[in-house]
């Protein structure tokens, strides 16, 4: 299976999310989305990167943009995390992983020499026409959402200028 490149359709989904409801990729069309995809909940990578896309939310939604963290935890341990951090973004349960299966983002890890399977940390910038505008894989948490809302900044500029 191929991976995803930039210009191809994002592969669509509809999960449930915390508060129990659903969110879907069809019903955010027309607009940016930064859908961010992270180990677990609670973890100390996966925490400093949701409270930064939370601290920088009101400057992706000036943008127009729609910020969606992604795991494979379940929507009340979502409910958990985002409650004890303070977290205003949207947090998506994929407990069967078969949007980060989609993604190809389901990859052999090493972590102490022991080999096992998990969610790479990506980050993938959606453009309003439902096509990868830009990737970033293994991604480095510190600065990262800073990085994402100026490559959405750009996006915004480009497509104003269209």
């Amino acid at each position: 299976m191929a991976d995803l490149n930039v210009g191809d359709l994002a592969p669509q989904f509809d999960l449930p999310r915390d508060g129990g409801c659903s969110l879907s990729l069809a019903s955010l069309l027309g607009k940016p989305v930064v859908l961010y995809f992270y180990p677990q909940d609670d973890t100390t990578g996966c925490t400093n990167e949701a409270i930064g896309f939370s601290q920088l939310k009101p400057e992706f939604e000036k943008l127009g943009a729609a910020v969606i963290g992604l795991s494979p935890d379940s929507v009340r341990k979502h409910d958990k995390f985002k409650s004890k951090y303070d977290l205003t973004i949207d947090l998506v349960a994929d407990e069967e992983r078969k949007v980060i299966e989609a993604y190809h983002l389901w990859v052999e890890k090493k972590l102490y020499g022991r080999r096992y399977m998990g969610v790479e940390r990506a980050t993938f910038l959606i453009g309003g026409d439902g096509r990868i505008a830009r990737i970033w894989r293994n991604v480095r948490v510190k600065g990262h959402a800073e990085a994402v809302l100026e490559a959405v900044r750009a996006l915004t500029a480009t497509s104003a200028e269209a």
